[in-house]
């Protein structure tokens, strides 16, 4: 808890806040009750016997403490902990009581943070880098996000006995002999403060801070997780465990909840609940997480019970402050006595951006960073910029995701080879020899909730393993399955649901579906077919059937003969992409072949140290995307593109500028259609 002076917050300036995880310019008032006041003068309609509470928030950090891009090996004003601590320094000394959580996902997600897991740190008594920079920041409780558990549970046990602060999670209990049902982290935690009122009077108040996160967190780690742990369905423990903290004297209950916003309507298991949960009776705050979005932003607008310009969720105040320490959230409650204890009356929340974004799509950081927290990670910063520098290789083709939502894409039909080629060699001298290998990618930066800077694009030249980070983001599992020809062509129609349906004869129409991400849209490598956008999609964004009958897919075949249903691959993977597969189809087991252990990312550095060039992949077999004559999209790409340079084969593209995001806006015109 800070008490300070009060200092002006200039939030009625352009802020750069995120729509739908996307950078905008917006205005961002504040509301007290039913007056609109600047934030700066929030404290002044607090009297006697009222506090003004200020809670801030951080959310999927992602192990970015600072402001560096390690896969361009250069500084970056857009996101780091230690320039989002410049904004939370400002934001504490303007209010008189402030409280600082994360939101989960702090352990995982960057190059700093696998160097780290992956040279065997932190062991027993060391201190995890990112939680030497929390603690330095004074963080009051954190929750666990579902990536805290992509290094193991040991790990995660590690890197948090170095905390200083409370880390709740309660939805998350042990699956193992004689102590099934016990939490992992304690459920919640009071935290006792003394606060100040409106005359400078001092008060006693006890928030109630409650841990969730998904449980689909099962699912994407069941490797690591399985007989271990067991997750509970969010909303459904909020209901059961609230009550508690309230008959403990909580005057004020925070669900740190590593959720984002999705359906309004509960249903067991639900990955994204902000709206069941803020419909949980007793729970007064939400900070939100998990979809790597911003809220309140307009990209809310129009939702029943979501205030975008408010901030609220059924009326409850919310806060979403996108990812990597690019925003910080900002809830400031009024609280006035209520029965011997204290009450909401009023609040806003905004989720103001570390960076602002210029008319020419450049970024410009409106903060410094604190030195304490680069200190922090100092040591493993400078290892980890070490290690990314070795070099794997070389390419004489530029590997980008610019385009690869719109054709067949190098950068990621490089890491499908990769793995198919490692799969190939494990498996040639056993049972599954005589089957033939493919090897499934995806685009992993392809824009979309990442904003517009989320792309692989690597030039032409020698590489390092830097560049391996880029065009492999994850350091997962290698795994083996087999599948048969019906099983992918399932798998392609599922992908192919990215696209909105394209009508005939019409312009500029949007091409993908922003609910649609992008690390789900597969392609294979080892066959070759086409994805007709004009078809209805047979599956919605979250994977649900939604027309049985639909086919885009067509033309599906291997070395030119149609793959009949029947035929047998073995499919190269991650672990990840198992547990999603089995997942989207429980009753069907999925037939694991044994490989040796070795990494993805590892996997395509090798193929590169192996002398292999991008340039000369067989060109013979990939996929292309059809759209009726006479009809044009509007594809969202990197403002790094340049129509005139690239090409996408089958399509006039015509650049139409940037987007008020920092997206360019590409025109795509089958070739041989007149151009709008």
């Amino acid at each position: 808890m800070m008490i300070g002076g009060m200092l002006p917050i200039h939030c009625g300036e352009n802020a750069l806040v995120g729509m739908e995880g996307r950078f905008r310019l917006v205005r961002c008032p504040v509301q007290a009750g039913d007056a609109m006041i600047h934030a700066k003068s929030f404290a002044a309609v607090v009297g006697a016997d009222q506090v003004h509470l200020r809670i801030l928030e951080t959310t999927d950090l992602h192990v970015h403490v600072l402001p560096f891009d390690y896969v361009r090996n250069r500084p970056t004003p857009v996101f780091g902990l230690a320039r989002a601590a410049g904004l939370i320094d400002g934001l504490r000394a303007s209010a008189p009581n402030v409280l600082l959580f994360d939101n989960g996902d702090f352990l995982q997600g960057s190059p700093l943070g696998d160097f780290v897991a992956l040279s065997e740190g932190p062991r027993a008594g060391d201190r995890h880098p990112m939680i030497a920079a929390m603690n330095r920041l004074g963080y009051d409780a954190a929750t666990i996000g579902n990536h805290e558990f992509n290094h193991g549970i040991e790990f995660l046990r590690n890197a948090l006995a170095g905390a200083e602060f409370p880390v709740v999670a309660a939805n998350t209990v042990l699956d193992v002999p004689g102590r099934a049902g016990t939490a992992l982290l304690p459920p919640w935690v009071l935290l006792d403060r003394q606060v100040r009122d409106g005359a400078g009077r001092s008060h006693g108040l006890r928030i109630g801070v409650i841990g969730l996160l998904p449980p689909q967190t099962a699912v994407w780690d069941r490797d690591l997780l399985q007989g271990r742990l067991v997750f509970g369905d969010m909303v459904e423990t909020a209901r059961a465990l609230v009550p508690a903290l309230r008959q403990a004297g909580a005057d004020l209950v925070v669900a740190l909840a590593h959720t984002g916003i999705g359906e309004d309507a509960p249903h067991p298991g639900m990955e994204n609940a902000a709206i069941p949960l803020a419909a949980v009776a007793g729970l007064d705050v939400l900070l939100l997480g998990h979809s790597h979005q911003v809220f309140p932003s307009a990209g809310f607008a129009g939702r029943a019970g979501v205030d975008a310009a408010r901030g609220t969720i059924l009326g409850k105040p919310a806060v979403m402050a996108g990812c990597y320490g690019s925003h910080v959230g900002v809830i400031d409650l009024i609280l006035g006595r209520k029965d011997n204890g204290w009450a909401v009356t009023a609040a806003q929340a905004r989720a103001p951006a570390v960076a602002g974004l210029r008319p020419n799509g450049q970024f410009v950081a409106r903060t410094t960073s604190r030195p304490e927290i680069l200190q922090a990670a100092a040591e493993a910063h400078a290892a980890t910029r070490r290690y990314m520098a070795r070099p794997v290789g070389a390419t004489g083709v530029p590997l980008s995701t610019h385009l690869a939502l719109a054709g067949d894409c190098t950068a990621v039909r490089v890491t499908a080879v990769a793995k198919a080629g490692f799969v190939r060699r494990a498996l040639a001298d056993g049972p599954w020899g005589h089957l033939p290998v493919l090897g499934a990618a995806s685009p992993f930066k392809a824009g979309g909730r990442g904003g517009p800077l989320n792309y692989t694009d690597i030039p032409v030249g020698a590489l390092a393993l830097r560049h391996m980070a880029d065009l492999y983001l994850y350091p997962n599992e290698m795994r083996a399955v087999h599948m048969t020809g019906a099983a992918i062509s399932a798998w392609l129609e599922r992908s192919a649901s990215i696209y909105r349906q394209v009508v005939p004869g019409k312009a500029d129409q949007p091409l993908i579906d922003p609910d649609f991400p992008s690390y789900n849209f597969i392609m294979f490598s080892g066959l070759s077919y086409a994805i007709d956008a004009s078809r209805p999609a047979r599956h919605d964004a979250r994977g649900a059937l939604a027309d049985a009958g639909a086919r885009r897919v067509t033309g599906l075949s291997r070395n030119g003969v149609p793959v009949a249903a029947e035929d047998e691959f073995i499919v190269a993977l991650s672990n990840y992409r198992v547990s999603v597969l089995q997942a989207l189809n429980p009753a069907a087991a999925l037939r694991l072949v044994p490989l040796p252990d070795r990494k993805g990312r590892e996997v395509v550095a090798d193929w590169f140290l192996a002398g292999n060039r991008p340039e000369k992949l067989d060109r013979s077999e990939g996929w292309r995307l059809c759209l009726p004559r006479g009809a044009s999209v509007i594809l969202e790409t990197s403002p790094r593109l340049r129509a005139a340079r690239e090409s996408l084969a089958g399509f006039a593209l015509a650049d139409l500028g940037l987007t008020p995001s920092g997206f360019r806006k590409l025109r795509l015109t089958p070739a041989g259609s007149p151009r709008p």
